[in-house]
């Protein structure tokens, strides 16, 4: 939709391109980032920015919304609630809202509806984990994306540990996907009214009405309160879940928890009203581990809770051949208590299950266990902790990035040169600060056994020659030892910020001209050799294991970031000497090394813009040999290589593993972590990470999710080509967040998502 004569022509610096709709409260406009990517900016009604009271909502709805920022939701990546006109911008996600699709194509069924179920039944698992009630679930607020549907809109959220507003003689939500508590008492609103407008959302999709339609809202709030919902057309599988969800009393609904088991053990493919498959179980009949629980425990009550007085069958999907209820009607309670102990066993069994066969349990002995790997112990004294800032500023844009030496961490970055923390305690030894403000993705150099290096970015008015300089401090005191300026043009070059390089206990620099590589003692920073690079050329350092290569790009593309192929030349570390050239194709990140050669990811470029990867490189630099792989599809993310595996994290939180041999996907799996980087390698697992802390493991050989974490600071997660935020020392993780937060806990004990 064009833009209308008097819309705004840019907001908070985000030219506009489109209108994308308009409802009561704002306008929502297309725009994009600097570096090209779509997002979606909610603007405030003039009307309203006056009023205080709809300002704090608006805030509410910021934080709220910066809270969730999960797969299923719109991470958000700007906003400015006190602007004269307010306005928050989240990613731009593509697809139809499920009021537009069943306009159009009328309602879902089969594999179709019960993946919506469970998407919308995980987005709400991790709106509640984070303390979060959305309270306006309905079909305009979900977008039906290419990975999912996506939750959008938190206008009415609210925390669970704030206090509702008074909104005196409104009624605020909407009638149909209300609950009966939200009709009559708002303030009192939680979790489980999330619940029953999923239900009345999943009635929607399944027959293109809601459970309490009526001619009228004031009818339809009334039917909502007092009246039994219509549910003859739903699916005859989805239908007893749907009236657990449906309960005019809060506390007999299901947690989303305990929803997503009960709609993943219905059939994959839910049929019609009264369809069943063999065995009266529906064809295709899919059961996680949760679910293989929930049918192991169903017939037992939770020990901690009475039975009942009266004995009442567990219900299960009609037509699934057990004794049950009756088709249409409203099942005993019994399935509380045993959905109860199923969820428990779940996440202690369950997660202990997944965690031996990734290699991190020490459980096993069981017939058919998988032998877990040994488990180091952790250091005396740790316990989980957490620090911010450092001694540095809050305020500034940026992340630190750590390396760890025994159970010394070294991290640098976000105002600060270098600084040593203990893994056991996070107690700081010292800090080296940095006076300038940081340039994205310039954080720490590396450590060796006796020296850290890392970055000084100079005040405002004080740089010589460049901004950035390449410091490096004594390991055990942080005494500066030496510095010297840095050039700054790897970006254009490798696509990562690799002026500065540590290898053994040297390091590599590129001098502050541009113009030839420099080789030193780290610690005495003495000059070992200089090497200048080939005419009409910028280099950078790429490193090969212990060897080193130089990747050189034309300076005229490169200076205008429109690389088109590059020259790797290896460099001898005793004298620097150049080896032969060797041409390559195509703009490319080297990534790692896999079979003795190094792989690069090739970029797809919109203009100067980067728009993902669409193939693998590979050089072997002894022979000169270039194998080029197309990659299925192109992958945009922030790219990562380990252990011979290449990783691309998408902004939605889906990853996918590929083998860089033959540029084939081993496997892809949604996470809950929107724009992350990694991966780091633990004993058996993969850490990614995003900006706001949240971390999820990964199981290497299929990606299945061991655990996830909640957030730990108000971050975005805009950043594309993030380096890596995990750091692993034994079985602790050492986590870098926004705002300079920093935290570390254990792998086999990680915090409780929830």
């Amino acid at each position: 939709m064009a833009l209308r004569g008097g819309d705004p022509v840019e907001v908070g610096g985000y030219p506009l391109e489109a209108r994308l709709g308009s409802g009561g409260m704002g306008t929502v406009f297309l725009a994009r980032t600097s570096s090209g990517r779509p997002v979606a900016i909610k603007v405030i009604h003039q009307q309203f920015a006056a009023d205080d009271e709809f300002r704090i909502r608006f805030r509410q709805e910021v934080a709220a919304a910066r809270r969730v920022s999960g797969a299923f939701t719109a991470a958000v990546v700007d906003a400015d609630p006190e602007a004269d006109q307010p306005w928050m911008a989240t990613a731009f996600i593509e697809g139809q809202t499920l009021t537009q699709r069943i306009a159009a194509d009328g309602p879902l069924d089969g594999v179709e509806l019960r993946r919506l179920a469970i998407g919308l039944a995980e987005a709400l698992r991790d709106i509640h984990r984070v303390g979060v009630v959305h309270r306006d679930l309905k079909p305009s607020n979900v977008v039906l994306s290419p990975e999912g549907p996506r939750v959008i809109d938190f206008g009415i959220s609210r925390a669970t540990d704030q206090q509702t507003l008074t909104m005196t003689g409104r009624i605020i939500g909407t009638p149909p996907f209300m609950s009966p508590e939200q009709l009559q008492a708002p303030r009192g609103v939680g979790p489980r009214s999330d619940v029953f407008s999923l239900g009345t959302l999943l009635v929607y999709s399944a027959t293109g009405h809601g459970p309490f339609d009526a001619d009228s809202p004031y009818m339809t709030a009334y039917q909502v309160l007092h009246e039994e919902p219509s549910l003859d057309a739903v699916p005859t599988a989805l239908r007893t879940v749907v009236e657990l969800c449906l309960d005019k009393e809060p506390g007999k609904r299901p947690s989303a928890d305990e929803l997503l088991v009960l709609l993943r053990d219905l059939p994959a493919d839910l049929g019609g009203v009264g369809d069943t498959g063999a065995n009266g179980t529906g064809a295709g009949h899919t059961r996680d581990v949760s679910t293989q629980h929930h049918l192991a425990t169903r017939d037992t009550p939770a020990p901690t809770e009475p039975a009942p007085a009266e004995p009442a069958p567990v219900p299960v999907p009609a037509g699934s051949g057990e004794a049950g209820t009756a088709t249409g009607r409203r099942p005993h309670r019994r399935w509380r208590p045993v959905l109860a102990a199923a969820v428990a066993v779940a996440a202690i069994g369950g997660g202990a299950a997944a965690l031996t066969v990734a290699g991190l349990g020490t459980k096993g002995g069981g017939k058919g266990d998988s032998v877990a790997a040994p488990v180091a112990p952790l250091p005396d004294g740790f316990k989980p902790w957490h620090t911010v800032a450092l001694g540095a500023r809050e305020d500034i844009p940026d992340e630190l990035r750590c390396v760890a030496h025994g159970d010394a961490v070294f991290c640098g970055g976000g105002g600060v040169v270098a600084t040593r923390l203990s893994a056991v305690d996070g107690s700081r030894a010292w800090t080296v600060k940095s006076p300038g403000v940081p340039v994205q993705g310039i954080h720490l150099v590396g450590a060796t056994d006796d020296t850290v290096l890392g970055y000084r970015v100079a005040a405002q008015g004080e740089a010589v020659g460049s901004p950035i300089e390449v410091v490096a401090v004594d390991a055990d005191s942080g005494r500066e030892l030496w510095s010297t300026p840095s050039g700054a043009q790897s970006q254009a070059v490798t696509g990562r910020s690799m002026d500065a390089l540590v290898l053994g206990s040297s390091v590599v620099t590129v001098d502050v001209s541009n113009s030839r590589l420099e080789y030193r003692d780290a610690h005495s920073g003495k000059v070992t050799w200089t090497t200048p690079f080939p005419a009409d050329s910028w280099c950078a350092p790429v490193p090969m294991g212990s060897r080193l290569l130089a990747m050189c790009a034309p300076a005229g593309e490169a200076n205008a970031v429109e690389v088109r192929h590059f020259t790797l030349y290896t460099v001898d570390r005793a004298s620097g000497k150049l080896g032969g050239a060797i041409e390559v194709d195509g703009a490319a990140v080297p990534m790692g090394v896999a079979d003795g050669r190094l792989v690069f990811l090739r970029e797809q470029r919109e203009g100067t813009d980067l728009s993902g990867y669409d193939g693998v490189v590979r050089v072997d630099p002894d022979s000169g040999k270039v194998t080029h792989s197309r990659l299925a599809e192109p992958y945009a993310g922030t790219p990562g290589m380990v252990d011979g595996t290449l990783y691309v994290s998408g902004q939605t939180g889906r990853i996918t593993a590929l083998d860089p041999m033959t540029g084939r996907t081993k496997w892809a799996r949604q996470t809950g972590v929107e724009g992350a980087s990694g991966p780091a390698a633990g004993t058996g697992a993969l850490y990614f990470s995003s900006a706001t802390g949240r971390v999820v493991a990964l199981s290497p050989k299929d990606g299945t999710a061991l655990w996830t974490t909640n957030p730990q600071a108000d971050g975005l997660t805009g950043e594309l080509g993030a380096t890596p935020r995990v750091t692993v020392v034994g079985r602790i993780v050492v986590v870098t967040a926004a705002r300079n937060t920093l935290f570390a806990f254990d792998t086999e004990n990680p915090p409780k998502a929830g």
